[in-house]
């Protein structure tokens, strides 16, 4: 590896092979010369003068790839898509006339991009669906097991850990399902020429445009499409890209809320990322268990989230029928918006796979807050005893603010209990209060809302990925 030069830390550090390698030199050129044996073929079914021994000839040296001779031949033309046809022509003599015959640039570079999105938006369904499957295990395993609930970062009413996941766990639902979508509606630009007219296949075909239909039909079908789009310019329209840059943008926003939120709880010490035997968690201070993973994901959504502007700009601002000022910027935003998304979900299957739960520090917690929350129970214990329900409320309060000022100002322990037991108003003795303190009764319907989202939004969504081959998933 140089020293000298810039390399991607995408490459070094974070994003997977399997990501890299779509976007890479390779992926993209091997996928050119595809489309160009598509393009062949089908207008040899069209009646052009294409010959078998050319198309053997492409097919025979369809992975005879010279990417340094392509590079001297760009830097003599100036023209990356002329440079592999010309590289390519090298090898395939016979073929070399009718390489790229009738086509433009866009020809094998939009349907490229397009195969690429296409590919990589599969790649990143199959990852975010294992982390619905961690998520999915660890809320159905901790749906019974109380935990404070927060409102304004403040303690509020009680939720279970498994609840609390299933908040995470509803992004990514919504993430999985415009994910969908957006695959749904990709389209190759098909073989539409240099303004989108296909005047060029027209003079080829003598006018025939049912059989420049079937052309694109059959370069759609090689390719693993079943549309091209009905309409565009030189380009496919650049919506596409913003559309799927949202998507990824979505993903990141709703693992940004995850790490933040347990950075937040490693801090409280209720929870942790996993954390192996001999990492260092800092080179101070030995004793620390930072949140590096979860900061991680923190830092690389950032970057995807501030990312989508640039798709966004680029489909705003194309001129007419094509403009060549989205070409530098898409090439570092496409690719690297999903280069940081893959960053983005390796960590979080790592995450969820091996969350740590204390109980016991977060049944302390609860315990300390409880007293305050269970005020409503012990008022209405006490007004079935005869009790007046507004005196017994201003009593309530005024015990809690003093017991609060206690907690706060002298970090003494919570003693609401003490002093409500102690007032004759209540008509409680201290063993009939502690009866209302069983967190249990605190949490609503926590567990049923668990199992019920899981079984009806989260489960279709792993069985459907499974059954097309999507990951490995047990429901």
């Amino acid at each position: 590896m140089s020293s000298t030069k810039y390399i991607s830390p995408f490459s070094t550090r974070y994003a997977s092979d399997e990501m890299q390698y779509l976007f890479s030199a390779e992926k993209k050129f091997l996928t050119f010369r595809r489309l160009w044996i598509a393009l062949a073929e089908a207008e040899q079914r069209a009646g052009l003068p294409i010959t078998d021994e050319q198309i053997a000839e492409m097919k025979a040296h369809e992975k005879d790839l010279d990417l340094d001779l392509a590079a001297a031949y760009e830097k003599k033309l100036r023209h990356d898509v002329m440079a592999h046809i010309h590289a390519w022509g090298d090898v395939c003599p016979k073929a070399r006339p009718i390489i790229h015959l009738g086509a433009t640039s866009c020809y094998v570079g939009d349907n490229t991009d397009m195969l690429i999105l296409k590919e990589a938006l599969l790649l990143v369904r199959g990852k975010l669906c294992r982390v619905m499957q961690n998520l999915r295990d660890f809320a159905l395993k901790y749906k019974d097991l109380p935990t404070l609930g927060y409102t304004h970062l403040q303690p509020a009413q009680m939720v279970t850990v498994g609840k609390r996941a299933t908040l995470w766990l509803y992004d990514l639902v919504l993430d999985y399902h415009d994910l969908e979508y957006v695959l749904s509606t990709l389209a190759l630009l098909g073989s539409k020429g240099t303004t989108g007219t296909q005047a060029s296949f027209m003079e080829l075909l003598d006018g025939d445009g049912k059989r420049i239909d079937e052309i694109e039909a059959y370069i759609a079908k090689e390719m693993g499409f079943d549309k091209v789009v009905p309409v565009s310019g030189q380009t496919y329209t650049r919506k596409f890209d913003s559309r799927v840059l949202s998507v990824l943008s979505g993903i990141a926003q709703s693992a940004y809320k995850f790490s933040n939120d347990m950075r937040i709880l490693q801090s409280f010490k209720e929870m942790e990322e996993p954390f192996e035997k001999n990492q260092i968690g800092s080179s101070a201070m030995p004793y620390k268990r930072n949140p590096m993973r979860c900061e991680r994901m923190s830092a690389l959504c950032r970057a995807v989230i501030s990312d989508v502007a640039n798709t966004a700009i680029t489909a705003s601002t194309q001129w007419f029928e094509r403009t060549l000022d989205d070409s530098a910027n898409r090439r570092i935003a496409i690719s690297e918006g999903f280069l940081a998304v893959d960053a983005i979900l390796n960590v979080f299957i790592n995450v969820t796979d091996g969350l740590v739960v204390y109980p016991k520090v977060i049944a302390s917690r609860v315990a300390a807050e409880l007293p305050f929350m269970a005020s409503e129970n012990i008022l209405m214990a006490a007004v079935k005893r005869g009790g007046d329900r507004q005196t017994l409320h201003e009593a309530i309060r005024e015990h809690a603010m003093a017991a609060g000022r206690m907690v706060k100002e002298e970090g003494l322990p919570n003693d609401l209990l003490e002093r409500i037991a102690a007032d004759d108003r209540f008509g409680l003795a201290k063993e009939d209060i502690e009866k209302l303190l069983r967190p249990a009764d605190y949490i609503g319907r926590c567990p049923e809302q668990v199992e019920h989202f899981i079984e009806n939004e989260v489960d279709p969504i792993l069985r459907a990925t499974e059954a097309i081959g999507g990951a490995a998933l047990t429901v």
